[in-house]
């Protein structure tokens, strides 16, 4: 979630359309040389592990490379540092002074420890790409997060991890168009609130609107408009914030509070933790980075300013609306600003849906459903799965359209998973000969925190649910 995201979403879907369409295209590496991870993603894994070894850019160790990433042009730290910023800041932090209204004085503490151990967790997941050689160096031996999956759990069984990890991947992404549905329709409703039409209308008029993505073959165009949606979640930010200040008088800390509702509180964890998931894309990440040795400060920076800068907007926002708080904090505008804002917000929702909404498809297709891609056009297979995608997506948030029950749900679910706890257990696993007593009950911790929040945030979240459905 996040203001200023491609997110990993984004990039998950530019990774597995390069990986398909790229190859050979002069005009298409044109592209790809400006657009996001696309410029660095090589040829599948098998290759690259067959491949033989060149020097790392970070002191000489050996890594495996593949032939298409010698002649992938690799990316800058600062370039990295703006991808991670992208998967976590975007249209998802308005959601976040709810949930610090759902979590008073304790959801300042964990928009920080989120941060913390969102940035040690990332560090911890790559350091599980590395095994060291004779000579003690580390080598670069597994390039994604199912690689490292299946190496913990290859004496159990060799693709267990991996298909967890993709299951856990496809949630994630089918819980993310959701969302980008439920916004949508919200900010359609509010800002043409003098149109008669009920919700669920404006539910059937965004589904007609996005109808298109079930054709889509070729992402360029999509990711060119939703990286200006992205800059342009600048200038949204900057009015929020504008206007926050502006109403400073109106500014009182009594309105945060000391005691909160457990169960409140629980959902609000799990939509702090959706807020800066970007761990699935951080070994892709880290192997197309020129210096690989930046990689741990890259994370510590864009991590502590992306905790500053949600942090700053949810006290901005909750200290200008306190208990009058919206889910989606754009709502509580006044009329006529808030249609400007929410005009652009529904545009960047829109345009962000294709991108999730292809990687699940191409996920599900070529690992669930062993269809072959269509060359040209788009099969009939594929259609079908689209439809499908595209119905259910449609059906989940006509039925399930509360913002923050859906956040919290998924943070709980995917988030907690995928953030927290598999990083943990799997570095434990291939790393406790060589981790100090220290490190161990770190991982420890968190993995039991990581359990916790998931499992309590989960109930919670559906409890949540069936209240709000009851009511």
């Amino acid at each position: 979630m996040s203001f200023l995201r491609l997110d990993w979403l984004g990039t998950q879907a530019e990774l597995l359309w390069t990986s398909r369409f790229l190859h050979g295209d002069e005009e298409s590496l044109g592209f790809a040389q400006r657009d996001e991870l696309s410029r660095t993603y090589g040829e599948d894994q098998e290759e690259t592990r067959e491949s033989p070894t060149t020097s790392s850019p970070d002191g000489g160790n050996e890594t495996p490379t593949s032939p298409s990433s010698r002649t992938c042009l690799k990316i800058t730290t600062w370039e990295a540092g703006w991808n991670v910023t992208n998967a976590i800041q975007g249209i998802f932090v308005l959601g976040l002074p709810y949930a610090l209204l759902q979590s008073g004085y304790l959801g300042l503490l964990l928009l920080i420890l989120a941060a913390a151990i969102c940035n040690y967790t990332g560090k911890i997941l790559v350091s599980c790409l590395y095994e060291d050689n004779e000579e003690g160096q580390p080598i670069r031996v597994r390039d994604t997060y199912e690689d490292i999956a299946n190496a913990c759990c290859k004496r159990l069984c060799p693709l267990l991890g991996g298909r967890v990890v993709n299951a856990a991947q496809v949630i994630e992404l089918m819980m993310t168009c959701i969302l980008y549905l439920v916004v949508s329709t919200n900010l359609m409703c509010h800002s043409f609130s003098f149109l008669p039409l009920p919700p669920a209308a404006w539910s059937v008029m965004t589904f007609l609107t996005l109808v298109p993505c079930m054709l889509i073959q070729d992402l360029r165009v999509v990711s060119r408009l939703s990286l200006l949606c992205s800059l342009a979640q600048f200038l949204i930010t900057f009015i929020v914030v504008a206007y926050c200040l502006h109403q400073a008088h109106r500014w009182s800390w009594r309105r945060m509070v000391l005691l909160v509702d457990f169960e409140r509180f629980l959902v609000s964890v799990g939509v702090i933790i959706f807020s800066y998931t970007s761990q699935i894309f951080l070994p892709t990440l880290e192997g197309s980075m020129e210096d690989r040795g930046d990689f741990s400060d890259m994370m510590s920076w864009t991590h502590s300013l992306a905790c500053v800068l949600k942090t700053t907007f949810s006290v901005l926002a909750f200290l200008t609306w306190g208990e009058d708080t919206k889910e989606v904090i754009t709502d509580n505008l006044p009329i006529g600003l808030r249609m400007v804002v929410n005009l652009c917000l529904l545009a960047k929702a829109l345009l962000s849906y294709p991108l999730p909404f292809y990687a699940v498809a191409e996920v599900l297709q070529s690992s669930v459903l062993r269809l072959e891609g269509a060359q040209v056009g788009v099969d009939m297979g594929t259609l079908v799965l689209r439809g499908c995608l595209l119905l259910m997506t449609f059906l989940m948030a006509l039925y399930m359209p509360h913002f923050s029950l859906l956040m919290g749900l998924t943070g709980s679910v995917t988030g907690a998973a995928m953030t927290f706890i598999l990083p943990s257990l799997f570095h434990l696993q291939l790393k406790w000969t060589t981790m100090s007593s220290r490190l161990k009950a770190l991982d420890l911790l968190i993995l039991t925190l990581g359990s916790l929040c998931s499992l309590s945030g989960l109930v919670c979240s559906i409890k949540g649910m069936i209240q709000a459905f009851g009511r």
